[in-house]
């Protein structure tokens, strides 16, 4: 471990200027889910493809219907049904002067007709008062013809969804670099795009060390504590977009470690160790990783530091492996792994992702607390808070402890201390990383 105090900005800096994003690769819409664009996608087919009717009804002309009421209404000859999916009315009827056709909702508007009148403004065919459904065509295929008595009038283009109305050919569907959420794969379904190009989700593995270790479920003996940290860190990695894959905790033995890494490899992008970094005579990580590395190229392994910031001091980063897998080593502390996970995994995996934008939006924020908040000189300290976005201030939740994972389950955000504040009074504005 070097003797250099590195900061936390210098620190990031590194894994960011080491870490690529993913090469693109074409996938299948629902396997794209997550995934970052990589070429703009452009539309060649008008959405909606034709002019549709938004509403169950009747397809008219708007003349024949003008000044209709339920007093004097307009008495129309029904020629036909028009379905949804069908290509209109059939044998290419045309909806002449006094006439009109069924027409369902999303069903395409039918030669010579210039609005839709809904079945609701309309007897429906019955001969009776205003019509709240239509009947199925199955029990009535006689509901297809006859007449039907409209109550109201239209204008041109009433209750109609124009073709092209939602995008037209040649417009820009999505840019590059848009995630593909569910309205995304709606939107390219819609336009017929089968598959898009686009970076992978990045595959973290995540695997926690300590002899000491008992995975939840399983009883506790004496000195041993359940395995929080590797679950919380594979949930920020799914949250942050990766895929990611939890490893149980591993035992203090630098072969184990060595050979567990070495076997997830295979199935991953970044790895992501937690505990076994610091100075103690039993921490693995740093024992069976500080001599990783390939002589002929400069770079690999993995290099333990010390940080000025707190919770987080000992960290580490490097690549391993024959693809020279990003690995990033946290401390074991749960709020110390977690503080540092948004740090500096987080950035790493929306890098690898191909976004821009990497880090979690920072506010500024008015502190509101019982007394003064105390940082040590030369370290940039990261409290536990609730941020109050109607008030603009944020709330320390907890003490400071590294070891205090209550606290970080109630908070919402980080307050961040620079290195040269050792003390912060009630009402003082600071930065705030918002975690949500």
């Amino acid at each position: 471990m070097s003797s250099t105090i590195w900061s936390v900005d210098e620190h990031l800096d590194d894994i960011l200027a080491t870490v690529r994003p993913l090469e693109p690769i074409e996938l299948q819409l629902p396997d794209a889910q997550g995934c970052v664009l990589v070429k703009d996608v452009v539309v060649e087919v008008a959405l909606p493809p034709f002019d549709n009717s938004s509403m169950d009804g009747y397809a008219v002309r708007i003349a024949d219907v003008e000044g209709a009421s339920e007093e004097f209404p307009a008495v129309l000859t029904v020629i036909g049904d028009v379905a949804a999916g069908s290509a209109g009315l059939a044998d290419g009827q045309v909806v002449e002067p006094g006439q009109a056709a069924r027409i369902m909702t999303g069903a395409p508007l039918p030669a010579g007709a210039e609005a839709v009148v809904p079945v609701e403004w309309t007897d429906g065919g019955t001969g009776e008062g205003p019509a709240a459904t239509m009947r199925a065509h199955s029990d009535a295929p006689e509901g297809a013809t006859g007449e039907v008595r409209v109550h109201r009038s239209v204008e041109a283009g009433a209750h109609v969804r124009e073709r092209g109305s939602d995008v037209k050919p040649g417009d820009l569907a999505l840019r590059a670099g848009s995630i593909v959420g569910p309205p995304q794969i709606g939107l390219l379904a819609a336009i017929g795009c089968a598959t898009v190009v686009v970076r992978p989700r990045p595959r973290v593995v995540v695997l926690s060390t300590g002899s000491e270790l008992v995975q939840p479920g399983e009883e506790l003996t004496g000195g041993q504590i359940y395995d929080s940290n590797s679950f919380a860190l594979t949930a920020a990695a799914r949250d942050a977009g990766a895929i990611a894959y939890r490893v149980g905790a591993v035992t203090d033995d630098a072969e184990t470690l060595r050979a567990t890494i070495e076997d997830q490899l295979i199935r991953a992008d970044v790895i992501v160790t937690t505990g076994g970094v610091s100075v103690g005579a039993y921490d693995v990580v740093k024992e069976a990783l500080s001599s990783v590395g390939d002589e002929d190229e400069p770079g690999s392994g993995i290099d333990f530091r010390k940080l000025a910031m707190q919770p987080g001091k000992p960290q580490g980063f490097g690549s391993i492996g024959p693809d020279h897998t990003p690995l990033l080593a946290l401390p074991g502390n749960p709020v110390s792994s977690y503080v540092s996970f948004e740090l500096f995994v987080r950035p790493a995996i929306r890098a690898l992702m191909g976004l821009p934008d990497l880090h979690r939006p920072t506010v500024r924020a008015v502190l509101s607390a019982d007394k003064a908040l105390t940082s040590p000189a030369g370290r940039r300290q990261f409290l536990r808070g609730t941020y109050d976005e109607e008030a603009g201030t944020v709330t320390p939740v907890g003490g400071s402890g590294s070891h205090l994972i209550a606290a970080l389950a109630q908070a919402d955000a980080l307050i961040v201390l620079p290195e040269d504040t050792t003390s912060a009074e009630p009402g003082t504005e600071t930065d705030v990383i918002l975690l949500r």
